[in-house]
């Protein structure tokens, strides 16, 4: 089997190793692939390895070979599995790999807007303490989160992870999904209400055609003043503009970002200059656990579609 990784950087930046792939046939790893680079460097591909390089109708068109396409996460947005399918190409993903990273992820927005624990520390590193005339002080409100309600949007693996750690914190759980799931562990509601009752809304969803942007300033404005939104799903869930508007005339008090429309985003992207929005390089999956389960179902789907028995297809 002649086998290509576009984008192999991202997953095994060095910590990692292809070893159990190589097995598989004749591996070729690129760190990254420009749109222009694609059907050159995979026309010859039967497997094809991809995280974040996109395949289109007009690029799945151009490789008669290709016959399995691996992406190396969840998400597989950026495959034309209808044009994949029309070719008898199967799509592989690989689930639930990054739960608990994601989950963590997200608690570390919740808590630095709870606690403001960089905010304090670059305090006290510049001097502030040491100059202070009483033993403690604090920069900005600081407030627990027990207690406080916590809105998801989705209830798959990741959510279904963060409302178990929420909690354990005490918090209340609020969640919607197209339609009531069979749980006891947290309450079921509509979006409208959703953002309107909760403290924090976090979105854990994937990208579709009728869900683009559907966090927009009507939905953002039924948030409390004091509220905070949080976003490590997709970035075209969200109008970016409107969100940034919101923030800087404190419609919320803060997001938690991990994605954006554009990555890497352009310099004049409106949540780069918003208040209080702390943004991350959508890095919520990139735990080292998390890449070795990536590798590891990676080899499986690659090794089962071999024996003719494919699993995690989504094509």
């Amino acid at each position: 089997m002649n086998i290509v990784a576009t984008d192999g950087f991202a997953l095994n930046p060095g910590d990692l190793n292809w070893d159990e792939i190589n097995k598989l046939g004749e591996v070729t790893i690129y760190d990254r692939t420009s749109p222009d680079e694609i059907v050159p460097r995979c026309s010859s591909a039967e497997i094809v390895l991809t995280n974040k390089v996109a395949f289109s109708r007009e690029t799945i068109d151009h490789l008669p070979k290709l016959r399995l396409i691996c992406v190396l996460a969840t998400g597989y947005n950026i495959i034309d599995t209808i044009a994949a399918a029309e070719k008898g190409i199967i799509v592989c993903n690989v689930p639930d790999y990054s739960s608990s990273a994601v989950a963590q992820h997200t608690f570390a927005f919740i808590l630095e807007f709870a606690t403001q624990v960089g905010l304090h520390s670059t305090s006290v590193h510049n001097g502030d303490w040491s100059r202070c005339a009483d033993f403690s002080y604090s920069l900005s409100p600081l407030f627990e989160i027990s207690g406080k309600t916590l809105g998801l949007v989705g209830f798959g693996n990741i959510a279904r992870k963060v409302a178990e750690v929420a909690q354990a914190f005490g918090m209340n759980v609020l969640y919607h999904t197209p339609s009531p799931k069979n749980i006891t562990t947290a309450r079921y509601v509509s979006i409208e209400e959703l953002f309107s009752e909760s403290d924090f809304v976090s979105l854990h969803l994937p990208l579709k055609p009728d869900n683009k942007e559907f966090v927009n300033m009507n939905l953002i404005s039924r948030m409390k003043k004091t509220a905070f939104f949080i976003n490590t799903a997709r970035g075209p869930l969200v109008n970016e503009q409107d969100l940034a508007d919101a923030l800087n005339s404190g419609i919320i008090a803060g997001a938690g970002i991990d994605v954006l429309s554009v990555e890497p985003p352009p310099p004049h992207n409106p949540l780069l200059s918003a208040k209080n929005c702390f943004i991350t390089p959508h890095n919520a999956w990139m735990s080292k656990e998390a890449r070795e389960r990536i590798m590891e179902t990676t080899y499986k789907n690659i090794n089962s579609f071999i024996k003719n028995s494919p699993i995690n297809v989504v094509s």
